[in-house]
């Protein structure tokens, strides 16, 4: 499929412009295709004269075109791109007739069903460039038009979209006209949907999902309700502009592959959020956080659009910025920012430490395919952090006062980051055009690294800086509590700009000195001697989660830079966290330590004790919570115990039991953990599995077999998982990740060794075959991790150079060879 430029998409939108689509859909024709009828009415700009342009459709069977009423040959179509010759200046209609086929990778019209009870459902996912999978279009985000979509849908189907919809018999529904959006905003979602709506400030609201998953929404309404209604009312108090569209459902989807997509008036969520099985109040923040996110979108992405794809930071970074703010401000979970620093920071920091980094606002972005690499942890993490370090240094009250600025510049339209800071500039005396240029054009990350000097008592502190970013942060200085050695006591918070004027005098020596308290800025951040000695004896004892998130994030980056031993991380877990009581740190912290370290920081001959201390750390954390206190907390424990258990005695005493000693009793998520990780010890059958499925017949029950089978050290189950994950197309995106987790195993590596070289190869080729979002898939979930060593790195670097992977996969390879060099750098300093 050729890909948008952004010379193309320049040059068209100087010839065009796009005022209505009316699109037609008919999903009553089979499993395998729909019916897609399209008439769009564009102008040819006067002053261009006779002109020459495409459009793009991506069809299985390319029916019929009409220009103004004439015919065109359906036989042009060249790829995805129909060429329209010879436009006249003035107004066109342009008419398409296709039959489309329907997507089981996420992307276009996905089709699922249900295997719970036999239901089936579809939604769009248009971004990025996947609107000419369900409609012809000119397809780029700032040729905005106003759109008109009717739907046939079978009977007992409801359809939503971006309007309010309407029934008009006979199977037949249309949506209300839309404001100006852009193409890859139109959104439908059709099915058999158990809904529950409600009214909100004069707007239909409303929550969807599968029929299976009823109780489980009905559980939750209240809450999932709450949480919108506070976060709608919170952006009406920070925006001047009133929500732009007429209705604000939120459907949770079936298979999708992204958090959630902010569809105008029709959010579409994974459908994991809809919770089957017991969480933590950290997963139910997560939650109320993405519901915060989207409708952030509905202003800032939705109200104004980038105008090209180099700017989808001025989407993701406001909108992850605004969701956690706002969810902290609306709602009772006020503790999303330790959240954040635990684990969406490291997310940014690690993508910004790989070759593949790109400044938060990238200049060089030549086309879709390019554009679609930058959905990342730098477009969200590092970019939110950005904005963070921007309303700490500028002000929330100018911050504020800008974007509703942007926003009234520049409402139904699109616009540009140079747009963005114009109205943050209009805002403030402070030069935001050189924050812009030291902040979003810029890559890597900084380092801070504190020096106390002097004599006790007039000690004076400095912080030296690797990097070239201005910051603003907060230093904490902290002293032994008198009355217990285990308890820091916060003496004094210092804001300090760096790169600092002068040292800053503190008075006597603190027991610990703590840069970018607060977690403010972003930059990776170092202990002096003194502080490091306190942190190994007190880390727990730091009132704060948000600063002890900070020290944890620091510890991190230590172990892998190669400055910390991977051990002693592990020790200071051992120590420090049965003493912990945020759940994201918990949580953070032994995912951190079972999947990096335990899994390959540390050599095979190594693993066995690192698994035991984290065990012990497990089983620590459950008998604390004995009482019954802190079931979220108890939950974690569980989960990694069941994770990093070495033998199957315990666990399959759980799953026979049902219950662990104490609680919880194993819901339907728990058993299938468990079985995951018998079926890696060898310690259960495909009996077994097939028990457990048929017990759990719905799709994460079908995800969690899959997952099972895949994880038997048996190399009659090792070669049926290949096959169905490289040889056939059939798995769905879920059903190929869910193989792909189970297939590389630590404890297996002999067992699977001849598939690695095998991955390389094969992977190019699928991605070749089913597009991005597999490719994606095939290079996060079934890349050959465990394999820490020279050959796979080789292997890897051959691909690169060599095979021409698409640029999904591309990118997904070189990130994963970048985390294996460093694995094996990390290992190297653990044994020299």
């Amino acid at each position: 499929m050729s890909v948008l430029t952004r010379d193309e998409a320049q040059t068209r939108a100087r010839l065009l412009d796009v005022h209505h689509y009316a699109i037609d859909l008919d999903l009553t024709r089979g499993d395998e295709t729909f019916d897609s009828r399209t008439a769009i009415r564009f102008t040819v700009r006067a002053d261009e004269g006779t002109a020459d342009t495409f459009v793009e459709v991506k069809p299985a069977e390319l029916r019929s075109v009409t220009l103004d009423g004439q015919p065109l040959d359906p036989a042009a179509l060249d790829e995805n791109r129909l060429a329209l010759k010879d436009l006249a200046p003035g107004e066109h209609e342009l008419r398409v007739e296709a039959a489309m086929r329907y997507s089981r990778t996420g992307e276009g019209m996905h089709r699922f069903t249900d295997p719970a009870d036999g239901e089936t459902y579809v939604y769009t996912q248009l971004f990025l460039d996947d609107v000419q999978r369900v409609y012809a279009a000119f397809d780029q985000p700032d040729l905005k038009a106003v759109f008109d979509l009717t739907v046939t849908a079978p009977e007992g189907w409801t359809v939503l979209a971006n309007g309010v919809t309407e029934d008009t018999g006979q199977g037949r529904w249309k949506a209300a006209t839309t404001p100006l959006i852009s193409t890859y905003l139109v959104a439908v979602a059709a099915g058999p949907w158990h809904s529950v709506r409600t009214e909100h400030r004069g707007l239909p609201f409303g929550i969807h999902c599968r029929r299976s998953l009823a109780p489980h929404l009905d559980t939750d309404a209240d809450e999932l309700l709450d949480v919108t209604r506070a976060c709608f009312d919170r952006y009406h108090e920070k925006f001047d502009e009133p929500y732009p569209f007429d209705s604000y459902d939120q459907a949770f989807v079936p298979e999708f592959n992204a958090g959630a997509m902010e569809n105008p008036g029709l959010v579409t969520f994974r459908d994991e959020f809809v919770f089957r099985s017991a969480v933590t109040e950290t997963q139910r923040q997560t939650r109320a956080m993405v519901i915060a996110h989207e409708m952030a979108h509905m202003w800032f992405g939705d109200l104004v659009t980038l105008r090209w794809w180099d700017d989808i930071w001025l989407n993701e970074s406001f909108a992850e910025y605004m969701g956690y703010q706002t969810t902290a401000e609306a709602t009772r979970f006020t503790d999303t920012w330790t959240d954040f620093g635990v684990t969406r920071k490291a997310w940014g920091y690690d993508a910004d430490q790989r070759p593949s980094t790109h400044p938060v606002a990238p200049e060089d972005v030549r086309d879709t395919a390019s554009a679609l690499l930058n959905f990342d942890g730098i477009s969200y993490a590092k970019g939110a952090s950005a904005l963070r370090q921007l309303v700490a240094w500028l002000g929330e009250k100018d911050f504020l006062a800008g974007i509703n600025i942007h926003f009234e510049r520049h409402r139904f339209a699109n616009a540009s980051l140079a747009d963005f800071i114009d109205s943050l500039a209009a805002a403030t005396d402070r030069d935001v055009h050189a924050w812009a240029d030291a902040w979003l054009r810029t890559t890597g990350v900084d380092a801070l690294v504190p020096s106390v000097t002097g004599d006790n008592g007039s000690r004076a502190l400095t912080v030296r800086r690797t990097g070239e970013r201005p910051h603003r942060i907060a230093v904490g200085l902290y002293d032994q509590d008198p009355g217990d050695e285990g308890l820091l006591t916060p003496r004094e918070r210092l804001d300090i700009d760096v790169p600092q004027a002068e040292p800053r005098p503190i008075g006597k020596l603190p027991a610990l000195v703590v840069l970018n308290d607060g977690d403010l800025s972003y930059a990776k951040i170092r202990f002096d001697a003194d502080s490091f000695r306190t942190l190994r004896e007190s880390l727990s004892g730091l009132p704060d989660p948000l600063t002890r998130a900070v020290v944890w994030n620091a510890l991190r980056d230590a172990v892998r830079d190669g400055d910390l031993p991977a051990a002693t991380y592990l020790d200071i877990a051992r120590a420090h966290l049965p003493h912990e009581t945020d759940l994201a740190l918990v949580d953070g912290v032994l995912a951190f330590a079972s999947g990096q370290i335990a899994d390959r920081y540390v050599t095979p001959e190594q693993r066995p004790a690192a698994l035991s201390t984290l065990a012990e750390l497990c089983r620590d954390l459950i008998r604390r919570t004995e009482d019954g206190d802190h079931p979220g907390l108890r939950l974690i424990a569980v989960r990694h115990r069941i994770a990093t258990a070495a033998h199957p005695d315990t666990i399959a005493a759980w799953l026979a039991d049902g219950t662990v000693p104490g609680g919880p009793e194993l819901d339907p998520e728990l058993r299938w953990r468990i079985l995951t990780r018998l079926a890696v010890l060898g310690a259960t059958d495909e009996a077994a599995i097939a028990a457990e499925l048929a017990n759990d017949p719905s799709a994460t029950g079908q995800e969690g077999a899959a997952r099972c089978r895949a994880a038997l050290p048996d190399t009659e189950a090792k070669a049926r998982a290949w096959e169905a994950m490289f040889a056939s197309d059939d798995l769905s995106n879920y059903l190929f990740t869910a193989t792909a987790q189970g297939f590389w195993q630590p404890e297996q590596a002999d067992l699977v060794r001849d598939y690695v070289p095998r991955y390389y190869p094969e992977a190019v080729a699928l991605a070749a075959r089913r597009g991005p979002a597999m490719a994606d898939a095939a290079g996060r979930w079934a890349f050959p991790a465990h394999a820490v060593d020279t050959d796979t790195l080789r292997l890897g670097q051959e691909c690169l150079a060599d095979a021409d992977p698409i640029p999904a996969l591309r990118r997904k390879l070189t990130d994963q060879l970048d985390d294996l060099a460093r694995a094996l750098r990390v290992r190297e300093a653990g044994t020299a």
